[in-house]
């Protein structure tokens, strides 16, 4: 018989007095840190514990006492239980201020490191509908909420497409109106669903690995074009022919979609890239643009999933590179090529590196449609390109433009920039936890000169920051 679990205490009447990272705030209780969801500075709770350790605990608020000045409503249905946009409740210059504060601490707590006047944070233009980019799950687990348990009744639809539950890997949220993608996500959405239910689809099993619908991706662009992907597991014959009728289905009702795909994915996993992706109607890709440059972007691409304010911080980072037309230029995690793109017409050469052979592949077709010849690019994993070979084959750069993934930069790629010794390093960032550790370790040879962060992501936690750093 195992050992009854301890019932955690509820703390009664506590201020909530700071955020935290991954969207919680925080309160304290004597030496107690405490994190707590979907409240904000100033809210009075009641705070039950659900975990806890020697100096902090996880809390949820289970009672109101006073509602903070700094609150604001939330303006979607589905808040507090999807487990996005978390910062809803709080007014959108209050989230900047903030993002602003989190980027400060990160840098000067974990970085220890001298730091120059930090630029007020951009924020972006559009706080809804920003997003170009959103993907869906089926599952045939549609997570009840609080209210539907309560009202005890048997649902005779289980199936739902939305977004997976946190803390729950086999059930999803059904979602039915969400406002990070222009409103044509929800239509199709919507529709992909009431089709499916219409005519009895299985939705995918992730227990059982079993169900022809698996997810939905939906991306749209600036230049009006408009991408949908459907990632289905097939088993036969009759499962491909469903797939065709759905798919002609959603190209009649949404002749707007200019690249209508899908792809067949017998895997654990819902990874896609080294899958064949078939095009049922139009394009295999869509395009961006932008300062009149095209971008390609294919079912496999990595692009800022907020367009606008991707303008935003590629202009803040070929500043920061203060090119004046000599400069060889190395943009490390390149991806598509944006940067790299972005910044040629103000370069001598430009050599970007990227892990995706796909992306280095539309790397080189957006510098072709676009004209640009001063560039060149590496596909492979950045610790095994860029080596002292490298550099002494290709030339030492003038600046080295590095936007790695949320786990930063491996110390290979570090001591590598050191032994280039460019003039000027700018490095942006989506993590300013393992930037602040990358450039205590840059610290050596460089010193941080500017820090603009540019948020990328209203109502999350999330933020972009691009920083300077000048050889010493």
């Amino acid at each position: 018989m195992g050992r009854k679990k301890k019932e955690l205490p509820l703390l009664e009447k506590i201020t909530i007095t700071d955020v935290a990272a991954e969207g919680k705030a925080l309160a304290k209780v004597n030496d107690l840190v405490i994190f707590v969801p979907y409240v904000v500075p100033g809210d009075v709770v009641d705070l039950q514990l659900k975990r806890k350790k020697n100096h902090y605990a996880e809390a949820v608020a289970v009672n109101f006492h006073e509602y903070s000045p700094k609150r604001a409503v939330p303006f979607c249905k589905h808040y507090g239980v999807c487990g996005g946009c978390k910062w809803q409740v709080l007014p959108y210059e209050e989230q900047l201020k903030y993002k602003q504060k989190q980027i400060f601490d990160n840098l000067t707590r974990i970085g220890k490191i001298e730091l120059p006047e930090m630029s007020p944070i951009l924020g972006s233009a559009k706080t809804q509908f920003y997003r170009n980019k959103l993907e869906f799950t089926f599952s045939n687990k549609r997570w009840l909420t609080e209210e539907e348990v309560k009202a005890d009744v048997k649902y005779d639809q289980m199936n739902a497409v939305g977004f997976h539950i946190p803390g729950a890997f086999d059930k999803v949220l059904a979602i039915d109106e969400c406002w990070l993608q222009d409103d044509i996500s929800n239509r199709i959405r919507n529709a992909v669903r009431d089709y499916a239910y219409e005519h009895e689809f299985s939705f995918y099993n992730i227990r059982q690995q079993e169900g022809l619908l698996r997810n939905l991706m939906i991306r749209t662009s600036s230049t009006g074009e408009l991408m949908v992907l459907l990632q289905c597991r097939v088993e036969g014959e009759n499962d491909i022919n469903q797939v065709n009728k759905l798919l002609g289905f959603v190209a009649d009702k949404f002749p707007e979609i200019t690249s209508l795909l899908y792809v067949v994915n017998n895997k654990c996993n819902d990874t896609i890239n080294d899958l064949d992706v078939v095009v049922f109607k139009g394009n295999d890709h869509i395009f961006e643009e932008m300062e009149g440059l095209k971008f390609k972007i294919g079912p496999k691409s990595f692009y800022q999933t907020n367009s606008e304010q991707a303008y935003e911080l590629y202009k803040v980072a070929r500043n920061f590179a203060g090119l004046t037309g000599n400069e060889l230029v190395y943009d490390l995690y390149t991806g598509t090529g944006t940067i790299a793109n972005f910044v040629s017409g103000k370069a001598a050469k430009v050599i970007g590196i990227e892990y995706v052979p796909e992306a280095i592949e539309d790397a080189k077709v957006n510098s072709e449609i676009n004209g640009i010849k001063n560039t060149l690019f590496y596909a492979g994993d950045m610790k095994d390109i860029l080596t002292q070979e490298f550099i002494n084959e290709h030339g030492r750069p003038d600046v080295i433009i590095t936007d790695p993934p949320r786990a930063g930069m491996h110390d290979d790629v570090i001591n590598t920039i050191l032994f280039a010794e460019p003039k000027r390093i700018v490095y942006v960032s989506c993590n300013p936890a393992t930037q602040a550790r990358d450039l205590s370790l840059l610290d050596a040879k460089y010193s941080v000169k500017a820090i603009q962060p540019v948020d990328m992501f209203p109502h999350t936690h999330h933020v972009e920051n691009v920083v300077l750093l000048e050889k010493r």
